[in-house]
């Protein structure tokens, strides 16, 4: 059996099982799984090189792990070490370790308009704020602005980029933190956001998802703003993932399908 993952920390909420086994029966590949790896930080790069000798292909990563990720790969793609962080890992033949990116265009993918000129507000310091920093640059957007609990690693961040360090609203407001992932009410107390400011003209995104929607999408939505829900980023970027493992065009509608009641 080939077996594939998703390594995180928490990992209980990930719905990638679900989208992957759904494709991997698609594309008849009967013999391959798709599974959780519940990691803590201190044992993620002992158990990530352990995975080839059992039968892994590749795995994805998520929160926290992203960019220890990137440092323990022994090749990686030029996205991922412009991004400083990887969310795709491949086992070659011989155990090498091969890191890519695709949360960058996993991000910009399912965006309903272009941030092409746009001022645009991230929340959070981690891998996923990386790639989505350096999509929203690669895009063009006229000003990005970035912020973080700890303001010495957005500033650290904002530098490497090209960003600001603000929490002044945007025309897109993107959370790559995991405020209302466990508490879905903490959202307007834990992030600089109020709810006036996400109105009609905005764009808002949340890379958090859950079975309702968050507190950020459905009161942005209610007050007349674009959103778009982390289910799309996740199927974007997991179709990425998959296509490289697999060497197979990914079912993108059955992958939406499987993880759509959650939506």
């Amino acid at each position: 059996m080939t077996r594939l993952g998703v390594c995180g920390w928490p990992v209980a909420h990930s719905r990638s099982p679900r989208m992957h086994n759904a494709a991997l029966a698609v594309l008849g590949l009967h013999d391959w799984r798709y599974q959780r790896l519940p990691l803590p930080p201190q044992l993620f790069a002992e158990t990530v090189r352990a995975l080839p000798a059992v039968g892994f292909r590749g795995v994805n990563v998520t929160i926290p792990h992203k960019e220890q990720a990137l440092a323990l790969a022994d090749t990686a793609t030029e996205t991922a070490k412009a991004i400083g962080a990887a969310n795709t890992l491949t086992f070659e033949p011989g155990g090498a370790i091969h890191a890519d990116n695709t949360d960058a265009t996993g991000f910009l993918s399912p965006l309903p308009s272009s941030a092409y000129d746009r001022t645009a507000l991230v929340l959070g310091g981690g891998g996923s704020a990386r790639a989505v920093v350096y999509a929203l640059r690669q895009a063009g957007a006229r000003e990005v602005r970035i912020w973080n609990r700890t303001p010495a690693r957005a500033q650290a961040l904002a530098e490497e980029f090209g960003a600001v360090v603000s929490a002044e609203p945007a025309d897109i407001v993107v959370n790559c933190t995991s405020v209302g992932l466990h508490d879905p009410d903490e959202t307007f107390k834990a992030l600089p956001l109020r709810a006036d400011e996400m109105g009609a003209g905005r764009l808002v995104v949340d890379l958090v998802y859950r079975q309702g929607g968050t507190l950020l999408l459905n009161t942005a939505k209610a007050n007349g703003a674009e959103v778009v829900a982390g289910l799309e980023i996740l199927v974007a970027q997991g179709a990425a993932s998959l296509e490289r493992w697999t060497g197979r065009t990914a079912p993108d509608a059955a992958m939406r399908e499987a993880v759509a009641d959650f939506a």
